[in-house]
């Protein structure tokens, strides 16, 4: 019989001795890594109330916490870990393709055309037709994109939107007479709109053209984009995510996800960053600031749903990223800065001024120079900003002076493996395989002591916990492995997941390790993954738990 007076299974809110309140939820596994320094796995752990209560060294060691309304969970040969962050993903854009044409499932243009066909068949006529955006033309059999001809061919009938990411499109001629784009129109500054060698269009946008299509796309219902946010956040969830930071949020979509909290539609906590792309001027980064206070002044901010910054960029992706040396090929292009780095500062300024933070994407060794040079003046011109503050979003190529200036100014780094993964054949088109090899040098970021956290950038990388540990363990890419010597273990994989996660966002005193106090947000796993014994390297790829618990509910049973 358990002593219930044990200091070792006490709540964290002391009661009196002998009367313990009992647990919403009681696990029993072989392992509860509770990943708090210095302490040795436990094999039980207790939620009340939707915080850790209690743990304990033996399986049956809270048994004194079970009581008519407990959960009890009795899973010998799992392991319990914390729910895992994605810090840098787009739960919105996954809500949005939650109802898109699966174009991710086609192996060619042929299958990808088809699924468009099929999809227009049973659409009415004029009525918009959009892809999912997690797919990547490299890994098509043709290797490239559909061209508007050929979209014209699964359909006339309909616009259409074919969307990689969030700043690649594609559209059919319908489309593109919606959006006003003819052969005459000029691209907006940080945009292409793409043409052939004749200087005809090809119904390609990249980067900032993408905004010509989005002023004129239809709204979907209020209903349909809970519904989308539902079933995306529950996927992430399905992974062992517990936490997204959406780093592309429309300010509108804050509504959204207020909307979304309130029908209990969010699987996952959301931490989000609010789009600065389109706020190119003081007043428009003002009037973007203004509205983010007055959704904060309603009381909308809570544990579930939390208005973290400001998203900018400095440099565009795979065929953009801006770099030090020329691309592959193309002697005379280095790729895009999207801001002048004056125009940067001052809006950085306004934010971190009106005491917002700011993520800022950097991809190339030359965006990155420049973004720090942007902080470090921020840093100079704002003395005793708040750790985290300021974050560089990838740091994709980041060379030995670089990640010795963002350590020098304490800029924690958000990396994703999951974009490596899928883009470094892309990649390696447009910059080489040595400087593809050198991206995301994560073992060189945590040996000089960087505080650098783990995300994938969906739908540019998929999303998923243990997806995500393998890459960084494996360095395995659609190229196959690039740059081993970046690897780190599994232990540090998931801490960038989960302890370096809650420093990022300021929440490790409840979130990031199992606690008590702590969030109950938790994951159990059929193996352990920390184990090579257990679960060798290749078995993490496809690793989900068997459970994720949110704030002591449970949001994903296998």
């Amino acid at each position: 019989m358990t002593d219930p007076t044990d200091p070792a299974i006490r709540p964290a809110s002391a009661v009196p001795a002998g009367r313990p309140t009992p647990a919403d939820l009681l696990i029993r596994a072989a392992a509860v890594h509770t990943l708090v320094p210095g302490e040795p796995p436990r094999r039980a752990v207790a939620v009340t109330g939707g915080r850790i209560t209690a743990l304990a060294a033996a399986p049956d060691g809270l048994d004194a916490l079970i009581g008519p309304g407990t959960e009890v969970v009795d899973a010998p040969g799992s392991t319990v870990l914390p729910a895992f962050d994605d810090t840098h993903t787009h739960l919105v854009l996954a809500g949005h393709s939650v109802h898109g044409v699966p174009v991710h499932r086609a192996r060619d243009l042929a299958g990808f055309l088809g699924l468009i066909r099929e999809r227009a068949a049973r659409t009415p006529a004029g009525e918009w037709i959009r892809t999912t955006v997690n797919w990547q033309e490299i890994l098509l059999a043709e290797q490239r994109m559909p061209t508007t001809g050929e979209l014209d061919t699964a359909t006339a009938e309909h616009p259409v939107l074919v969307r990689r990411g969030a700043y690649n499109m594609v559209l059919n001629s319908a489309a593109l007479r919606l959006a006003g784009i003819t052969d005459a129109t000029e691209a907006p500054p940080g945009g292409v709109i793409e043409r052939d060698e004749h200087g005809r269009l090809t119904g390609r946008l990249i980067d900032r053209a993408v905004e010509l299509v989005e002023r004129v796309l239809p709204r979907p219902t209020l209903t349909e984009r809970i519904e989308g946010l539902r079933a995306a956040s529950a996927d992430f969830a399905a992974t062992g995510i517990g936490t997204v930071r959406d780093c592309l949020v429309p300010a509108e979509d804050l509504d959204v996800l207020d909307a979304a909290r309130a029908e209990g539609a969010l699987a996952v906590r959301v931490r989000a960053l609010v789009s600065g792309f389109a706020a190119r001027t003081p007043a428009q980064v003002d009037a973007l600031l203004d509205r983010m206070d007055d959704w904060r002044a309603a009381g909308r901010d809570d544990d579930r749903l939390r208005l973290w910054g400001v998203k900018f960029g400095i440099d565009g992706g795979f065929e953009a990223g801006a770099v030090e040396e020329p691309y592959q090929g193309q002697p005379c292009y280095q790729g895009r800065l999207l801001w002048e780095p004056d125009e940067l500062l001052a809006a950085v300024e306004r934010v971190v001024g009106r005491g917002r933070r700011v993520g800022v994407h950097a991809w190339g060794d030359r965006g990155l120079r420049v973004l720090l040079d942007v902080f470090e003046q921020v840093a100079e011109r704002h003395p005793g900003l708040p750790p985290g503050t300021l974050v560089v979003e990838h740091g994709g190529l980041a060379r030995p002076e670089q990640r010795a200036r963002a350590i020098a100014l304490g800029i924690p780094v958000t990396v994703q493996h999951p974009l490596l993964h899928d883009g470094a054949l892309t990649q390696q088109r447009a910059w080489g395989e040595e400087r593809t090899a050198a991206l995301f040098p994560l073992r060189e970021w945590l040996d000089e002591g960087a505080l650098i956290t783990g995300g994938s950038d969906f739908p540019v990388g998929p999303y998923g916990a243990m997806l995500s540990v393998w890459g960084m363990t494996t360095r395995g890419t659609t190229a196959g492995v690039v740059g081993p010597e970046h690897a780190i273990g599994r232990s540090e994989a998931v801490a960038l997941h989960t302890v370096n996660a809650a420093r990022l966002t300021g929440e490790s005193a409840v979130r990031g390790g199992l606690r008590p106090g702590a969030f109950a947000d938790l994951t159990v796993w059929p193996v352990d993954p920390l184990d090579p014994s257990a679960c060798p390297v290749d078995a993490l790829r496809e690793l989900r738990p068997t459970r994720t618990v949110v704030d002591g509910l449970t949001v994903h049973r296998a």
